[in-house]
């Protein structure tokens, strides 16, 4: 089962994030075969805004034990979690993409819709490097999307990733491949 994670940083909590990077590092070595994608939110000016982590767990307990057990959380760098189950629509994970564009960004779109049993419409195209819809915890209705994407822009990102009209809330975040330094 994939799930998607997006640990949420509490405001002024960089210095503790900073700190404890070895062993966030560590924790998420752990769980190197089943990640999709990773990798930290921030905003223009590089400060950390939250921790995207997608991966292949065996179960929803699984998810949760991996969510709430991570060292940041323990410590209290986030504020909340969001904890999906996700549907892998592209079928590969972020190392498959490439070097992509160096003109562009990276960006992760939240939408939120209305939960429908139905697929929703997500996009296609070769910048993106992750996307799938975000579940119910039984994998049966659909609560929105997640879209890990190459832009020129956040503008263009939030526009030309998820429709307004499907989707009553969109977020954008500045986003980029995460893991132990090589």
């Amino acid at each position: 089962m994939e799930f998607f994670c997006y640990h949420r940083d509490r405001p002024g909590s960089t210095p503790l994030r900073t700190e404890m990077v070895e062993e966030h590092w560590a924790y998420m070595d752990r769980f190197g075969a089943t990640m999709i994608a990773r990798g930290p939110t921030f905003t223009s000016d590089e400060t950390l805004t939250g921790s995207v982590h997608i991966l292949d767990l065996p179960d929803a307990a699984a998810a949760r034990a991996f969510a709430f057990e991570e060292p940041g959380y323990q410590a209290g760098a986030y504020r909340d979690v969001l904890l999906r189950r996700w549907r892998n629509t592209l079928g590969r994970t972020m190392w498959d993409f490439g070097d992509g564009r160096p003109d562009n960004d990276r960006y992760l779109v939240l939408g939120f819709c209305e939960p429908t049993a139905d697929d929703i419409g997500l996009p296609d195209g070769d910048e993106l490097i992750a996307c799938g819809p975000l579940l119910s915890d039984d994998g049966a209705v659909v609560i929105g999307a997640a879209v890990l994407l190459e832009a020129t822009s956040a503008g263009v990102a939030g526009s030309s990733t998820l429709s307004p009209d499907q989707f009553a809330a969109i977020e954008v975040h500045q986003w980029d491949f995460g893991g132990r330094p090589a």
